[in-house]
């Protein structure tokens, strides 16, 4: 599998890397499997299908300046921070049960690796000593199948709990402990910092490497804008 970086470190917004994701499948995606990771400031993202209000509480979002966004994929609402290691994984395979299924064996396997005792679930999710670690969502395009999901290192616990909860839905300390009583955070399992755990998986994950060159960022750049209009993100009725 190959491993994919960008040609500098700038900080960018989620929407690049699903924008990334969908370039490389139809731009790259040739011969080996294609995989990376990526970091982003707070964000949240949602599935193609859901209704923003009923999966993000908007208001906490932007109080506390959390970027939302939408993903073609299906699945549930995620929060991201710089304490989450995001996961993209690009295939030509056209069989999406063998495809999701291999991807999630390869997920559990570092961990394993790693002396964690790692499980994988039917619903798209890794387990450390059953509880969940990562979760993950599949879309497919012509001749091309993505995976992306999320893999919790560190991360702003008050943050998930409330950016990703409707305000209509009161959480209570109860409710809040056992939210945190099902999530467990890496850090919690290894002594590794989260870079040397970066480089770990991906030393396990990729034997090869490929650089984007400055015109692929232009390229993925001008994908983004797709990611980043209103309607999209919001529906019909923009809540700009």
């Amino acid at each position: 599998m190959t491993y994919v970086t960008l040609p500098n470190d700038e900080a960018r917004r989620l929407s690049f890397y699903l924008a990334m994701e969908e370039f490389l499948a139809y731009n790259r995606n040739e011969g080996e499997d294609l995989f990376f990771m990526w970091q982003v400031e707070p964000s949240v993202i949602f599935g193609r299908n859901q209704v923003i209000e009923n999966e993000v509480n908007i208001d906490y979002c932007r109080q506390h300046g959390i970027q939302m966004y939408r993903r073609k994929s299906g699945g549930g609402c995620v929060y991201a921070d710089m304490g989450n290691l995001m996961l993209s994984y690009i295939t030509r395979s056209e069989q999406v049960p063998f495809t999701f299924h291999r991807y999630m064996t390869l997920i559990a396997s570092v961990l394993v690796e790693l002396g964690l005792k790692a499980t994988t679930t039917e619903n798209n999710d890794v387990l450390i000593e059953g509880r969940k670690v990562s979760g993950n969502a599949f879309y497919h395009i012509p001749g091309h199948s993505i995976v992306h999901g999320t893999l919790l290192f560190d991360t702003n616990m008050p943050h998930m709990l409330n950016a990703i909860t409707p305000p209509q839905v009161k959480l209570s300390k109860h409710g809040v402990q056992s939210v945190r009583q099902r999530i467990t955070l890496l850090k919690e399992h290894t002594s590794m910092s989260l870079d040397e755990f970066k480089q770990f998986f991906i030393s396990r994950f990729c034997n090869n490497q490929m650089v984007l060159t400055d015109n692929d960022v232009e390229e993925i750049s001008a994908l983004e804008q797709k990611y980043l209009d209103s309607t999209f993100i919001y529906g019909r009725h923009s809540h700009e």
